[in-house]
């Protein structure tokens, strides 16, 4: 009699330096059961699929703590390769599919079928072989069938809907023998409603003929319709276990979301004032940004608020405010302060007021070679003017304002520097982000984009950042936009949190909402009592 478990991973341990990713964290999987991986960005999903494939970034720093047990068995997997030939396999949420070759190619990469020709017996040569193009198309074509696809296995893959090249990848997962346990990250992501229809499908179909699946997803209708069992990682511990039929959409979104704790800063609130002025109004905004495409925004923020926008990765939050400045292609209708803003015009973005903190502080927000004191001026010189003097004819930098002021703003923000003259590129990560800050403010902006302004800094600094935040906003009346991962960063600071979904608004919600609305609304689906009435 086999084992209970096709997988267990036991008392999964992963730290990074003094970080630990994972704690304590157990999966088991039955064959044949379609299991559901569910939690919010840095849940440890990720981290877990690491260790069970074996990857470099594990065990290149440290390995892990506990075991994994195939079919009762304890198993060392040090590559991807262990992890196939002990008949694991993925379908890949960013395709691993050669555009230039057929599908049945694809399918059969690296694992060609072949047939002896007279000079490789002769010279007793296998690599003289021919493929055998007949046997792999068969192959390839009992693979396609079996995920519902009639396509012609001799089509080329460039130029194939995205839809159809993720049934592709997973055919060429099916057509490896062996496989006992396939992992489907975010296998829906691209697809549409009838397409994820058709996988869940496939998928019930996959799982009764024995093979389990780990369904990875952010949609928790697809883990309520597909699964049999669910596991939640929440900050990188078990949160959870649940058979399907006992639980529920709600408490699947509380259990992901949870309470963290205390608020990151202590803000008092602001009464809402519904008739306040629009500061900015966006109709229809689509955003062509990889991997955060905007598919249509409508979206008002009220002069003199904070608005947080949340959202799971990948899903366009962050193409907003990129697509608004003027640094990706964009489309649609956006008004600043009652007037037009034309789109894709960064310079005029600047020029009319407003002012962004970028989420790729490295590749946009800083000059790395430069020092402090130029990066916190340069905008403002190049924009409005500032920080310059006329020498005769000629216009040069006024290097007393420019280090004066620089001064200021690493007094007031607390950049731990040598001095102004310091390159940015040598600060740490919290610092270089307060010099971003700094940038932006030396702008003295009417409304003012932060996007991811605490990615990769240390508490004390997001805290600082944070206060900055609520400080210009309680005292100067700026009006804030903040692109978080971080949902309880945004529940500490902001008056309203617009969460997005696959390009989209779902909902408008109150800081205090409850953690089930918000869990409900990151995963495309709008509570039935929910914020503002968002956007189907």
């Amino acid at each position: 009699m086999g084992a209970e478990y096709v997988l267990e991973m036991k008392n999964i341990t992963k730290r990074y330096g003094e970080t630990t990713v994972l704690s304590d964290v157990s999966l088991s999987v039955r064959p044949g059961e379609i299991h559901a991986l569910l939690g919010e960005n840095g849940a440890g999903k990720s981290t877990l699929m690491n260790v069970l494939f074996g990857m470099p970034v594990i065990h290149t720093t440290g390995g892990f703590d506990g075991e994994v047990c195939i079919d009762g068995e304890k198993v060392n997997i040090h590559s991807p390769n262990d992890a196939l030939n002990l008949g694991i396999g993925m379908v890949h949420q960013e395709f691993m599919l050669l555009p230039g070759f057929t599908i049945t190619e694809n399918i059969k990469l690296n694992r060609e079928i072949t047939r002896p020709t007279i000079l490789s017996r002769v010279l007793h040569n296998k690599s003289l072989e021919n493929l055998d193009m007949a046997a792999m198309r068969k192959d390839a074509r009992k693979a396609l069938d079996s995920v519902g696809m009639s396509l012609d296995e001799t089509t080329l893959v460039k130029g194939l809907p995205v839809g159809y090249m993720q049934f592709v990848e997973i055919a060429r997962e099916i057509d490896k023998k062996g496989i006992r346990l396939l992992v489907f990250d975010e296998p829906t992501a691209v697809l549409t409603e009838s397409e994820a229809e058709q996988l869940i499908s496939v998928m019930k179909q996959i799982a009764q003929s024995g093979i389990a699946i780990i369904f990875i997803t952010h949609r928790l209708d697809e883990v309520m319709a597909a699964a049999n069992n669910i596991t939640i990682l929440r900050d990188g511990k078990l949160a959870a276990t649940r058979k399907t039929q006992e639980t529920s959409l709600v408490e699947l979104a509380e259990l992901m979301i949870g309470r963290k704790g205390e608020a990151v800063v202590e803000s008092s609130p602001k009464a809402e004032n519904p008739n306040a002025k629009i500061a900015l109004s966006i109709k229809n905004l689509i955003v062509d940004m990889p991997g955060e495409e905007v598919k249509g925004v409508d979206l008002e923020v009220r002069e003199g608020e904070i608005l947080g926008i949340g959202g799971l990765a990948g899903q366009g939050k962050i193409g907003i405010p990129n697509g608004v400045m003027g640094l990706y292609p964009a489309a649609g209708e956006v008004k600043l302060f009652g007037e037009s803003l034309p789109l894709n015009d960064a310079q005029n973005a600047l020029k009319s007021g407003m002012a962004m903190v970028s989420e790729d502080r490295r590749g946009v927000g800083l000059l790395l070679d430069q020092s402090i004191e130029d990066n916190i001026a340069f905008n403002a010189m190049q924009i409005k003017g500032d920080f310059l003097r006329k020498i005769l004819f000629a216009t040069t930098k006024d290097s007393k304002k420019v280090r004066s002021h620089a001064g200021e703003m690493i007094r007031q923000l607390d950049i731990r520097c040598t001095s102004s003259r310091q390159a940015a590129g040598t600060l740490s990560g919290g610092n270089q982000q307060k010099v971003c800050v700094a940038r932006a403010l030396t702008m003295k902006p009417k409304f003012l984009f932060v996007s991811e302004p605490t990615r990769g800094i240390d508490i004390g600094a997001k805290k600082l950042v944070l206060e900055t935040l609520v400080k210009l906003n309680r005292e100067q009346g700026m009006t804030i936009v903040m692109v978080s991962s971080e949902l309880q960063e945004l529940r500490s600071i902001s008056d309203r949190i617009a969460i997005i979904s696959e390009g989209k608004v779902v909902d408008i919600l109150a800081p205090d909402a409850s953690d089930a609305d918000f869990g409900l609304a990151m995963s495309g689906i709008k509570p039935t009592k929910g914020g503002e009435g968002a956007h189907e």
